[in-house]
């Protein structure tokens, strides 16, 4: 059968959006080179006619007219081409922004299903009751603390003006002995008119031994 019809010829692949920019962006880089080339023969004859007279006047005249008339080609040649350049690149990013949408919207996807199966798994009335639940512990915990916390010992109806002034006279006593201690004397309360009085012969009745050298016992 291949014999009689032939086999069918493959089609080679359609070129990709870079290799089509690519060679049109080198088209333009040879007009563009071509147009520069002209530039310069353009300023030669421009010169030759500044100092040409009669017939070479008219050849530079007719050669400088010609080199423009195909200068103008290549410029509209060129300008073409970068025209369809920019389609191209436009097309590219065309593209590339769709890749990224549907990427995105594939990924959007994906977390909408494991949202909706991650949500199957809570329960809205539980966790309210949960909630519930841990505020009120909280509300007796904090009444506990307040009842633990509570002082018995000091009275709430103390006056401050008192404790200010018993403050104050602590003061005046603490730097009174300051100033005890700094002039060498003992403190108040460790003066002799602040000791207890020991008894008259007190230390001597105290210390009697009889002729054995046994304490005598005191008379009553």
């Amino acid at each position: 059968m291949k014999r009689l019809f032939g086999s069918k010829k493959e089609v080679p692949p359609p070129p990709t959006l870079d290799e089509a920019g690519g060679n049109v962006g080198g088209r333009v880089d040879a007009l563009d080179a071509k147009i520069k080339k002209l530039d310069s023969e353009l300023r030669g004859h421009k010169e030759k006619l500044k100092t040409a007279k009669g017939g070479a006047k008219q050849l530079a005249t007719k050669r400088a007219m010609a080199c423009l008339k195909k200068k103008r080609m290549y410029e509209t040649q060129r300008d073409q081409l970068a025209n369809q350049q920019f389609n191209i690149e436009q097309a590219g990013f065309a593209i590339e922004s769709a890749k990224d949408t549907v990427t995105t919207v594939s990924a959007m996807k994906a977390a909408n299903t494991q949202l909706k199966k991650q949500y199957k798994e809570f329960n809205i009335d539980e966790i309210e009751d949960m909630t519930d639940d841990l505020a009120d512990m909280m509300e007796d915990m904090s009444e506990i603390n307040e009842a633990m916390g509570r002082s018995y010992a000091c009275p709430d109806d103390i006056d401050e003006g008192d404790l200010e002034a018993e403050l104050d006279l602590l003061g005046e006593e603490l730097e009174a002995e300051e100033l005890e201690m700094e002039s060498g004397a003992a403190p108040s309360y460790l003066q002799p008119e602040n000791m207890p009085e020991t008894p008259a012969g007190g230390l001597e009745e105290e210390n009697k031994e009889d002729e054995f050298g046994l304490p005598q016992a005191q008379q009553a």
